[in-house]
């Protein structure tokens, strides 16, 4: 067994990896154990990723040509983090320069004037980039987070509101003309949010839709005329808001009719823990995906403690994968010294940081605690059960395609840990170090 260890002392991160070798279980072990049980098989998974917004793009845009491959390498190469999974969005989100809509006028019914300036200028060039560096195939997902204005009841991106029952159809052709326009520069879309967030009026882009309204929007106007033009590849998750409603909205939404039209349900974590919520929509729903699709450490609720940040994200990867979760994608994969841009301030941590004066990063702690995961829970690999001796350990085991098994192992305690592995009849003992994440590769 290999095990690859990181940990936080004196606020320096310390990486070791070391060979395990197992021994025949001789006699029943019965104390500090965990058992592993390869051939009880849960969910298969898709991967893991980041968000590519405008703020990353510019972020990225001010780095040397040097540093943006370093960049590259270490989230999209193989020795990197691995990441194949991309979410972007359809128009302006808070996580841009300013407010912005591919087109503007109201008049122009046959979107003469639908242009992507603002995506090629920053988005689409780091986008094709990861596309370009990554060793898997790449899975795109695009969101909106507000129609244009002049769809919507409020006459502005911002402060919620809601799309005008007239421009229903509209809205959809957009969508799939956002989505053409992606593909016809060589990025293939593989799945579509309806709408970011659609429970919160934010002072950034943002949209209402109740369930009863993102149903209709689905199943009358988004589905049929991405059917229409020949977009039906296109995997449709609904709701992509907290998990604390993630089952009662995918009750509300999915029935008889709309079954076949949704792939699944998107998530995100500011609402706290909810693993329970994911496990009871895989229950109800089986075979839907459950993808979280963001998640990130915002200054203003969390602060800048690099060992908490990293084991807020260990703490939370490892309870959506025990709770049902499909693909993990981050939010922000870079952003600039300030945490952002960020058209209303709403500064954020990301696990890669850049001066945008100095042609510089830094690679935060947070990033290689995903990368416990990411590096080495595979496309396709399903999570196997397991039981462990106490709480104060948390843990998640896969098995990859090629039948090798990754366990992850987090300890927020203050003091070493000792674990038994169980396996096959197989025993393997090791110490995980306090305040330390480790993965264990048999």
């Amino acid at each position: 067994m290999k095990l690859i260890t990181t940990t936080y002392v004196n606020n320096q991160k310390v990486s070791e990896t070391k060979e395990y070798e197992a021994i025949k279980e001789i006699k029943g072990i019965e104390n500090n154990v965990v058992n592993l049980f390869p051939e009880i098989e849960y969910q298969t998974f898709l991967g893991f990723g980041g968000a590519i917004t405008e703020a990353s793009g510019y972020a990225y845009s001010k780095l040397s040509k040097e540093n943006q491959e370093k960049v590259l390498d270490y989230y999209f190469g193989e020795d990197g983090n691995r990441y194949h999974m991309i979410r972007s969005h359809i128009d302006s989100c808070d996580f841009s320069l300013g407010v912005y809509s591919a087109m503007t006028d109201p008049e122009d019914l046959e979107m003469k004037s639908f242009t992507l300036q603002r995506d090629e200028e920053y988005i689409l060039p780091l986008i094709i980039a990861a596309q370009n560096k990554s060793g898997e195939p790449f899975d795109l997902m695009l969101t909106p987070w507000s129609p244009p204005a002049f769809m919507k009841t409020n006459e502005e991106k911002i402060n919620g509101g809601k799309i005008k029952p007239e421009y229903r159809q509209f809205w959809a052709e957009y969508i799939c003309r956002y989505i053409k326009e992606y593909e016809k520069r060589g990025l293939k879309v593989n799945r579509l949010t309806v709408q970011n967030e659609p429970a919160a009026v934010q002072t950034w882009d943002s949209c209402i839709f109740t369930a009863a309204e993102e149903k209709e929007f689905l199943r009358d106007y988004l589905y049929p005329t991405l059917v229409k033009n020949g977009l039906s590849h296109i995997k449709i998750n609904i709701w992509d808001h907290n998990k604390e409603r993630m089952y009662e909205r995918a009750s509300a939404i999915i029935d008889q009719e709309t079954i076949s039209m949704i792939d699944g349900v998107a998530f995100h974590w500011y609402s706290g823990d909810h693993f329970e919520a994911i496990n009871i929509t895989s229950e109800a729903f089986p075979g839907k995906e459950l993808i979280f699709t963001e998640g990130c450490v915002e200054y203003s609720r969390f602060g800048t403690n690099q060992l908490h940040n990293a084991q807020m994200y260990a703490h939370d990867i490892i309870g959506n994968l025990n709770g049902g979760m499909t693909g993990s994608i981050d939010w922000n994969i870079l952003l600039d010294e300030k945490g952002g841009p960020n058209h209303v301030g709403n500064y954020c941590d990301a696990p890669i940081m850049i001066d945008t004066q100095a042609d510089t990063f830094e690679v935060k702690l947070s990033f290689d605690y995903i990368g416990h995961f990411s590096r080495y829970i595979k496309k396709g690999a399903k999570r196997i059960a397991l039981s462990k001796y106490t709480e104060k350990l948390e843990m998640t085991a896969f098995k990859n395609q090629d039948g090798s098994i990754a366990l992850v192992v987090l300890n927020r305690e203050e003091k070493d840990m000792p674990v038994v592995i169980r396996i096959n009849g197989e025993v393997i003992e090791f110490i995980i170090a306090a305040n330390a994440i480790a993965t264990a590769l048999l």
